[in-house]
């Protein structure tokens, strides 16, 4: 079936980008830090948890027992990492340099899209389908 193919080939896409940004934090942790809101405690380690996070959802988007789960929780982890993406954009705007605008504005407003992929690559919303499988 056409939907099918459709969720493999987003599942994978989306698998390749948590697996790389996974990587990312847990090997170069002190790149994210500076983006972590000062409310969380010890951003060090929060930034390599969640790399593992990323690292475990796309292992578990991977196996069909676990895939539904997995994305929730990494569509909850979407949610969960928007606070950093707002600071990492408001950073910009008050001190300037680094990618600008042109990445922070549609990065923020593709958050959304990251959460509904999630779901929908993992079986779990249907739209813009009929079906959820």
């Amino acid at each position: 079936m056409k939907v099918d193919r459709i969720r493999l080939g987003l599942r994978l896409l989306l698998a390749s980008a948590f697996l790389f940004a996974g990587y990312m934090h847990v090997v170069r942790p002190e790149v994210f830090v500076r983006i972590v809101p000062a409310w969380v405690p010890m951003p060090r380690d929060t930034v390599i948890a969640t790399g593992w996070c990323e690292i475990a959802g796309v292992i578990g988007l991977m196996i069909p027992q676990l895939r539904r789960i997995a994305a929730v929780l990494l569509a909850l982890y979407a949610v969960c990492v928007f606070p950093a993406n707002i600071k990492h954009a408001l950073d910009y705007a008050q001190h300037g340099g680094g990618i600008g605008w042109l990445y922070h504005g549609p990065r923020l407003l593709f958050q959304p899209v990251i959460v509904w992929w999630c779901l929908f690559a993992g079986g779990i919303i249907a739209w813009p389908s009929r079906s959820p499988k």
